[in-house]
């Protein structure tokens, strides 16, 4: 009976080698080996009917069914005899490894050896180097019109007016990305305000800003946000200025003139989007210079010095806050404050500027600048305190560096 059933196998292979050509004759005397179940059919049908080309595919039709011929015809044999099934694809044997011949004919030997499979080497590409930024520079002018409102003891003079405002303001600040445990910013800032003066008859225009101001700050990391720092602000203008309808003069080149020296602690954060920035210095130990360099026609009491002296050296304290507040993309608010004291009079400024952005070159911008000054003689409607407002349009330009 067992050799009945293998004649039969035997003759339905025959029969299949004898439908198909030479190389497929090979695959079906190839062992059975079991690789998955699959659901046997009385008689291969054709499968192809649901797979039709836009072009005749005959061909593709009579391939597919010839290959699941063969397929039905090798899994009826394992299933009638699984006796005969000499594998499972699970568990194969290994493949015979293949060896390397080589003869050495001064030593009379044959060596056999494994080959040895080198793995391909990728091309590393090298990437340009990246520049590195020590210095982050930040640039911005501007050139307003503006209407102004000064109160009659400002420390500098002038009136109100409608005039054309100049303002530069450079920035270069030590990259904190590279050197995260040093703090270094500098900054420059010149104001220049010339209006018409239309009610003065000894001149045609007038000076009413002139503002020179510089601050570099040096600090080294202390714990987490805090840096050990000294500080350094000096301030002054450029041109003479002079009461209307009169050779009266109120300001000229450092007259005033202003430098501050302070050691301390300095705070300064920044939030992750770069929207909020927030510094503020801390110096306990403080050295304050006025000067008036003009005292034949400046009084110099009117800035805070003793008469008949160019200069004026006294020891304090002081604290100097900035925030910056990118409120929206076109919408900023900047804002400073400093106040200085050697402990008998107090003198402080606070300024916040309101920047309006229409587009990347028109903005507006609302000035705000109130001070206190008690070393200032006293005025009967201010006291000791100062005020001055700006608003403006105007042409922008702004560059930066980043990092």
């Amino acid at each position: 009976m067992k050799n009945k059933k293998l004649f039969m196998v035997m003759a339905c292979l025959g029969m299949a080698v004898a439908t198909t050509q030479a190389h497929q004759s090979d695959y079906l005397l190839m062992p059975l080996i079991f690789e998955h179940q699959q659901p046997l059919q009385a008689s291969p049908t054709d499968a192809t009917s649901a797979k039709q080309l836009d072009a005749g595919d005959q061909w593709l039709q009579d391939a597919m069914a010839q290959s699941q011929r063969m397929n039905q015809t090798r899994y009826r044999a394992m299933i009638d005899n699984p006796q005969l099934v000499a594998y499972n694809a699970s568990s194969l044997p290994e493949p015979p490894k293949e060896y390397v011949l080589t003869a050495d004919p001064s030593q009379g030997m044959l060596t056999i050896a494994t080959p040895q499979v080198v793995a391909p080497v990728d091309t590393v590409i090298a990437e340009p180097p990246v520049p590195v930024r020590n210095w982050l520079h930040t640039f911005n002018g501007s050139v307003h019109f503006t209407q102004a409102y000064i109160s009659g003891n400002w420390y500098q003079g002038g009136e109100n007016n409608l005039n054309i405002l100049a303002d530069i303001k450079w920035e270069c600040n030590l990259n904190q990305a590279v050197h995260p445990n040093w703090l270094f910013n500098n900054m420059m800032q010149y104001k220049l305000g010339i209006a018409t003066a239309s009610g003065d008859s000894l001149r045609k225009y007038r000076i009413n800003e002139d503002n020179f101001l510089f601050t570099s700050q040096l600090g080294y990391k202390a714990v987490k946000h805090w840096y050990y720092s000294a500080m350094l602000q000096f301030k002054t203008q450029f041109f003479n200025n002079y009461k209307p309808n009169s050779e009266t003069m109120t300001a000229s080149f450092l007259s005033p003139g202003e430098l501050n020296l302070g050691i301390g602690m300095t705070y300064d954060y920044k939030n992750a989007d770069q929207t909020k920035a927030l510094t503020v210095a801390i110096a306990p130990l403080s050295y304050n210079l006025k000067i008036c360099r003009d005292i034949d026609r400046l009084d110099p009491v009117n800035f805070g010095i003793d008469p008949g002296h160019h200069t004026k050296s006294t020891f304090g304290s002081n604290v100097e806050a900035k925030w910056n507040w990118k409120i929206s993309p076109s919408i900023t608010w900047s804002s400073r404050f400093y106040v200085f004291t050697n402990y008998k009079y107090v003198q402080g400024d606070w300024e916040n500027t309101f920047d309006f952005s229409i587009t990347r070159h028109l903005n507006t911008k609302i000035f705000t600048h109130l001070r206190y000054d008690k070393s200032h003689p006293r005025d009967e409607d201010w006291r000791y305190w100062q005020f001055k407002e700006i608003l403006s349009f105007g042409i922008v330009y702004r560059f930066a560096t980043s990092e």
